[in-house]
């Protein structure tokens, strides 16, 4: 998604049908989202996640970026370290990532995104991860050097769930609390492992076109799980008569950026 405010979408004057026959075929490999620009927004956080990995990554000896996607992120770096390894577990997005990272000297690791790692204790000097679906602490603290470091951005709690609670109902307070900062503090101390930075903010991300909610919603499968356009086309038809009548649906997103050291001598 774009971070700015285009004009209307160009899809505006294209009927439900065609809208949703279009979202529903188009890929969703990797994890770029230049299909949205001009039908979404999406507000980025202050910090500047990837030039602040870049930095990371300059004065890195060994590398690891898990759950890479389609490897955009690392390929978007201004140099990687002398040895950099990435993991993905989805096949679209290992063969995206695959031929991304390859040519640039990055070795890409297909893993299932469970414990354990498949790289032995104290591989690397920098472990990083843009959006994590899960974050195994116990794994991340083995695979670090001494005075490594994890750095990260990831989802907040309850991120645009005025999407998820339009298709799924109010959810309960366990779970739009599941992925609150504070609980990354605590489980990343309980690996042994020393949180150096934390921050949070909360973003506005809008939808301009019932095209772009069906992509964003076979994209981040985890929003809706199972979502499929004929199990909520009522919703979806409801949803595109209401961005046609009162503008775009907007949503909070929320993110934070965390970076926990392992202690020792760097």
């Amino acid at each position: 998604m774009t971070d700015h405010s285009p004009s209307p979408s160009p899809a505006a004057d294209r009927s439900f049908e065609d809208l949703v026959a279009e979202a529903a075929e188009v890929s969703v490999a990797g994890w770029d989202f230049s299909w949205l620009d001009g039908r979404a927004t999406e507000q980025r956080p202050s910090w500047g996640y990837q030039r602040l990995l870049g930095e990371r990554m300059a004065r890195a000896r060994a590398a690891l970026d898990l759950q890479t996607g389609g490897g955009e992120v690392l390929a978007g770096l201004p140099r990687l370290a002398p040895l950099t390894v990435a993991t993905e577990s989805w096949p679209p997005n290992v063969a995206k990532a695959t031929a991304l990272l390859h040519p640039l000297g990055a070795a890409l690791v297909v893993d299932q995104d469970e414990p354990p790692l498949p790289f032995g204790d104290e591989a690397f000097d920098l472990v990083s991860s843009r959006h994590p679906v899960k974050v195994w602490w116990e794994e991340v603290a083995r695979v670090l050097r001494p005075g490594g470091s994890y750095f990260s951005q990831q989802v907040g709690p309850a991120s645009v769930f005025e999407l998820v609670e339009y298709f799924l109902g109010p959810q309960s307070p366990e779970v739009r609390s599941v992925r609150d900062p504070e609980r990354a503090r605590a489980a990343a101390a309980a690996a042994g492992l020393e949180v150096v930075d934390l921050r949070f903010e909360r973003l506005r991300t809008e939808f301009r076109d019932i095209g772009a909610v069906v992509y964003f919603l076979r994209k981040v499968i985890w929003m809706v799980p199972g979502f499929t356009v004929e199990q909520y086309r009522e919703q979806l038809r409801e949803l595109d008569r209401g961005i046609r009548r009162d503008g775009p649906f907007t949503a909070t997103t929320t993110r934070f950026l965390i970076e926990a050291r392992k202690p020792g001598p760097a």
